[in-house]
C-alpha cells in the first residue's frame, strides 16, 4: 500500500480532481505502444494478506520459474513497501489469443510439489494470500460483480462492478484446501489512431484475471505445452493435501478485448471509489462544525477579551477589576521559561519538519504528481522531503530555544536532529528484526537500512544544524511583558483543569473533523487498497489545522484565567489530544475490522500504529502550540502593564 504511511493532503481549486480522481501523468511515465504480436511482459510484484500483514516474494512459493530470474531495480518507496518485482514465464503477445497453455511442463509431465512445498502452499491459502502481477505497469485485478438490492422479480438486475487488487491464491471448502492453478488473463487494449499507411499500435489499458482451480485429471495436456480445458462445470478443483506430495499443472489462457478507455484514464478503474459521497458528506459536516465553533469561540473570546482589556486599561477601579478576571494577574510569569526547554524546542522543531513535509506531499499528490502508476513515489518523496525540511525544523527549534533562555545550541541541534527520528528508527528496526525472522519481503534489506542511516546523518543532521545555527543567532521572539524574578504562587486548580481532562476535551473536535478520512487511510494501509483522494485529504488537513489552533487558544485562555502560567508543556500535550483518539480508533479498527490473530502481525500493527500516533501528536501539538503562543503574545501586548 502506498499507504504504509503512505498519508496526508488538499484543495477546492482542484474540485474536478477530487471527483474524478484521474491523474495527469508526469514526464517519465510515458505510454508504451505495442504492435500486433509484440511481447507484453507479465511481472510479479509480491504476495500479500490483510490477515498477516507480511508480504512475501512471488517465488517464495513453488510457482513456475523462467530460465533466468531478473529483479527490477527499485526505488526506496518500493523497497519499504515490500515490492520485489520479478519476471515470470507467462508468454503474452499483443492482441494474440491463447486458449490454454501449460507452464513449466517438461515433456508434458505435471509439476510435483514436495510435502514441504505443499504444506507451505496450503498455509498461504488458509492465511488468505493474494498474488499481485503487473502487465505494462498495470496491476492485475479480479472483477467482483455484486447485484444491487432490487426486487427479486426484476430480471434486469443492475450489477455493481468492483475490482479486487490481485487474485486469491486459492480457497478452502469443508476443511479441504484448493489452489488456483489456471489463470484466465483478460487484457484490454486501446487502438491508437494512425495514418492510413502506418501499422496500428495498441496500448494496454486494463489487466484482469479470472483464477480457476482445475484438477490434474481434467486438464488434457499435449506435447506442445498446450492443453484443453474441461467443458462446462463438470470439473473438480485442484486440491492441495499438506500431508503428502501433490501433482498438478500450472496453466493459463489469454484473451484480448478492445476498449474505449484512453491510456491516460486507465488507472481510473482502480482508483474510483464507490463512496465519494461519504467523503463529501464528512467534509461538509466538518466544515460546518468548524465554522460554527469558530464563530462561537471568536465571539466569546473576542468579547470577553475586549471587556477584560478595557477593564484592565481603565485608570480607576483597578482594585475592583483585579478581582474579576485572572489572566492579567500572571503577566509577570506567563513567559517564564518552562522545564526542559531543550526537549520542548526539539519536539516542536520535529513537528515543524513533519508539518512542512506533509503539506508539500499532500499538495503535490493532489496535483496528481504522485500517481500510483509511479510505484513507491509517495513514500520516496515523503522520506526525502522529511530529510530536507530539517533546515526549517532546526531554524524554528533554534529560535524558540534562544527565546526560552537556552544557551547550549549545539546540544539542542543534536537533540532536534535525533530525538524523533531516533525513536522512529528504533521502533522500525525492532519490527524489522521480527519481519526478517519470518523471511518476508517486507523486511527492509540491510543495505537500504545503511542508506537510510547515511541519509539521516549525511543530509538531515547537517541541515538541522544549519537551520538551528541561524535560528539561534536570530533575534529571539519578542515577549511583550517582562518576567518577574520570583514566581507567584499558583492557586488550587478545579478538576476540569486536569491535564488528562484537557486532552480528552481538546482532542474530540479535530478527531471528529478527520474521522472518515482516517477510516479510508487505515483501509489503504492495512487492507491493501489504493488511496488516491488527496483532494479530500488536503481539505481535511486544512480543517485539522484550523480546529487544532482554535482549541488550543481556548484551552490556554482558560488556563491563564485560572492563574496557572505553566502553559508551555501543557498546551503542547493538550493540543495533540486528538492523537489519543486516533490510538483508541486504531484499537477499535484492529478488533472489529481486521482478522489478525497471530503475534507478529499484531506486533507490526501496533508498532506502526504507535509511530503514526506519535507523529500525529507531534504534528497537532506543534500547530496548537504556535497558535497559542501567538495568541498569548497578542493579548499581553494589548494590556497596559504598570
Amino acid at each position: 500500500t502506498e499507504a504504509s504511511m503512505d498519508w496526508l493532503p488538499w484543495s477546492l481549486l482542484l474540485f474536478s480532481l477530487m471527483c474524478e480522481t484521474s491523474a495527469f501523468y508526469v514526464p517519465g511515465v510515458a505510454p508504451i505502444n505495442f504492435h500486433q504480436n509484440d511481447p507484453v511482459e507479465i511481472k510479479a510484484v509480491k504476495l500479500t494478506s490483510s490477515r498477516t500483514q507480511l508480504p512475501y516474494e512471488y517465488y517464495s512459493l513453488p510457482f513456475c520459474q523462467p530460465s533466468k530470474i531478473t529483479y527490477k531495480a527499485e526505488n526506496l518507496g518500493e523497497v519499504l513497501r515490500g515490492d520485489r518485482i520479478v519476471n515470470t514465464p507467462f508468454q503474452v503477445l499483443m492482441n494474440s489469443e491463447k486458449k490454454c497453455e501449460v507452464l513449466c511442463s517438461q515433456s508434458n509431465k505435471p509439476v510435483t510439489l514436495t510435502v514441504e512445498q505443499s504444506r507451505l502452499v496450503a498455509e498461504r491459502i488458509t492465511e488468505d494470500y493474494y498474488v499481485h502481477l503487473i502487465a505494462d505497469n498495470l496491476p492485475v485485478a479480479t472483477r467482483l460483480e455484486l447485484y444491487s438490492n432490487r426486487d427479486s422479480d426484476d430480471k434486469k438486475k443492475e450489477k455493481d462492478v468492483q475490482f479486487e487488487h490481485g487474485y486469491r491464491l486459492g480457497f478452502t471448502d469443508v476443511n479441504k484446501i484448493y489452489l488456483h492453478n489456471h489463470l484466465s488473463f483478460i487484457l484490454y487494449y486501446h487502438r491508437e489512431d494512425m495514418e492510413e499507411d502506418q501499422e496500428h499500435t495498441y496500448r494496454v489499458v486494463r489487466f484482469e484475471v479470472i483464477p480457476q482451480s482445475i484438477r490434474l485429471e481434467d486438464l488434457k495436456a499435449d506435447e506442445k505445452s498446450s492443453c484443453t480445458l474441461p467443458e462446462g462445470t463438470n470439473s473438480s478443483p485442484q486440491e492441495i493435501d499438506p500431508t503428502k506430495e501433490n501433482q498438478l499443472y500450472f496453466t493459463y489462457s489469454v484473451h484480448w478485448e478492445e476498449s474505449d478507455i484512453k491510456w491516460a484514464s486507465r488507472w481510473d478503474t482502480y482508483l474510483t471509489m464507490s463512496d465519494v459521497q461519504i467523503h463529501w458528506f464528512s467534509i461538509i459536516n466538518s466544515v460546518v462544525v468548524v465554522f460554527f465553533l469558530s464563530g462561537i469561540l471568536s465571539m466569546i473570546i473576542i468579547r470577553t477579551l475586549r471587556k477584560d482589556i478595557a477593564n484592565y486599561n481603565k485608570e480607576d477601579d483597578i482594585e475592583d477589576t483585579m478581582e474579576e478576571s485572572g489572566w492579567k494577574l500572571v503577566h509577570g510569569d506567563v513567559f517564564r521559561p518552562p522545564q526542559y526547554p531543550m526537549i520542548l524546542s526539539s519536539l516542536l522543531g520535529s513537528g515543524i519538519q513533519l508539518f512542512c513535509m506533509i503539506l508539500i506531499v499532500i499538495f503535490v499528490a493532489m496535483l496528481g504528481m504522485l500517481s500510483p502508476s509511479s510505484r513507491g513515489a509517495l513514500m520516496t518523496t515523503a522520506c526525502f522531503l522529511f530529510m530536507f525540511m530539517g533546515v526549517f525544523g532546526g531554524f524554528s527549534a533554534g529560535r524558540l530555544y534562544r527565546t526560552l533562555k537556552g544557551h547550549r545550541w549545539k546540544k539542542g541541534a543534536f537533540c532536534t536532529a535525533t530525538l524523533y527520528p531516533g525513536v522512529v528508527f528504533g521502533i522500525c528496526f525492532v519490527l524489522n528484526c521480527f519481519i526478517w525472522g519470518k523471511h518476508s519481503s517486507g523486511a527492509v534489506p540491510f543495505p537500504t537500512m545503511v542508506a537510510l542511516l547515511c541519509m539521516w546523518f549525511g543530509i538531515s543532521l547537517p541541515l538541522v544544524y544549519l537551520g538551528y545555527y541561524f535560528g539561534f543567532r536570530k533575534q529571539p521572539y519578542d515577549n511583550p511583558v517582562r518576567t518577574n524574578q520570583i514566581p507567584r504562587q499558583i492557586p488550587e486548580q478545579r478538576w476540569y483543569m486536569n491535564r488528562f481532562v484537557g486532552i480528552l476535551m481538546a482532542g474530540i473536535l479535530p478527531f471528529g473533523a478527520m474521522f472518515i478520512e482516517l477510516f479510508f487511510i487505515f483501509s489503504a494501509i492495512w487492507e491493501n487498497q489504493f488511496y488516491y483522494l488527496f483532494g479530500f485529504l488536503f481539505l481535511v488537513f486544512i480543517i485539522l489545522v484550523v480546529s487544532c489552533s482554535q482549541i488550543s487558544i481556548v484551552m490556554v485562555y482558560f488556563q491563564l484565567c485560572a492563574e496557572d502560567y505553566r502553559w508551555w508543556w501543557r498546551n503542547f500535550l493538550v493540543s495533540g489530544g486528538s492523537a489519543f483518539y486516533v490510538l483508541v480508533y486504531a484499537i477499535f479498527y484492529f478488533v472489529n475490522k481486521l482478522d489478525i490473530v497471530e503475534f507478529i502481525p499484531s506486533l507490526l500493527y501496533f508498532g506502526y500504529t504507535a509511530l503514526m500516533v506519535l507523529s500525529f501528536w507531534l504534528l497537532t501539538g506543534t500547530i496548537g502550540f504556535y497558535a497559542a503562543y501567538m495568541f498569548v503574545r497578542k493579548i499581553y501586548a494589548a494590556v497596559k502593564i504598570d
